[in-house]
């Protein structure tokens, strides 16, 4: 195990430009998966909860997706985009729909109807009470879906090395066609779980932030202004 060890730092040590090349590559393929999912799925996820005969159509189609291999999802689009990166930042942005879409739902849904009430009361447009009441009650919720989906996009990333998109897949997988490539295996996969931790360690905080119980008293101080 020490020996195992040492391989594995002797490894960083001479290859630390193209181990941090790949964590980079790896990372922001995950983060823009992520990211464009939130752009498309917090406004479905809205659009569906004031609309309840799309959610069970919205939310089955994006499960349906969640079900395909990602290999096979990755073999899919690759027959339409090619090889590459942004081959798998559609596939991670696929996968990240069914957690923002569906937190984003449940989150619009369970916001007090009383404090909708008290904004329409107050003069409050639709929009603003989307704006000021419900999106920021919901939003840990929200959040919690996004971390989800980060958490996932980190390990399915992993596998885009297969298309020639790089990342810390790359390095597992010079690992796996090694004779005695278990450091070098390791060598991928410790970065690999540390960004997943790392990642959802910090979504985990701010999902405790903006939490509603420190946001309700807030809302509508900001709305009488």
């Amino acid at each position: 195990m020490l020996e195992t060890i040492q391989d594995v730092l002797l490894y960083y040590s001479q290859n630390a430009s193209y181990v941090w090349e790949q964590f980079y590559r790896h990372f922001l393929m995950s983060i823009y998966g992520v990211l464009f999912a939130a752009i498309v799925a917090i406004p479905v996820g809205i659009l569906i909860a004031r609309y309840h005969r799309l959610s069970t159509w919205v939310i089955s189609l994006a499960n349906i997706i969640q079900t395909i291999p990602a290999l096979a999802m990755l073999a899919i689009l690759m027959l339409v985009m090619g090889l590459g990166t942004n081959t798998v930042v559609l596939a991670l942005f696929l996968y990240s729909l069914l957690p923002i879409i569906n937190n984003t739902y449940t989150g619009i849904l369970n916001v007090d109807h009383a404090l909708i009430e008290s904004g329409k009361a107050m003069g409050m447009t639709k929009f603003q009470i989307l704006w000021m009441v419900e999106l920021p009650l919901a939003l840990s919720v929200i959040m919690a879906g996004i971390r989800t989906a980060l958490v996932i996009s980190i390990g399915v990333a992993t596998i885009g090395t297969f298309i020639g998109a790089g990342g810390l897949g790359d390095i597992i997988l010079r690992g796996t066609n090694a004779t005695d490539g278990t450091a070098i295996i390791l060598a991928g996969a410790i970065p690999t779980a540390l960004m997943a931790v790392v990642a959802d360690v910090a979504m985990a905080w701010l999902e405790r932030r903006l939490s509603p119980n420190k946001k309700r008293k807030s809302v509508f101080q900001l709305a009488g202004e």
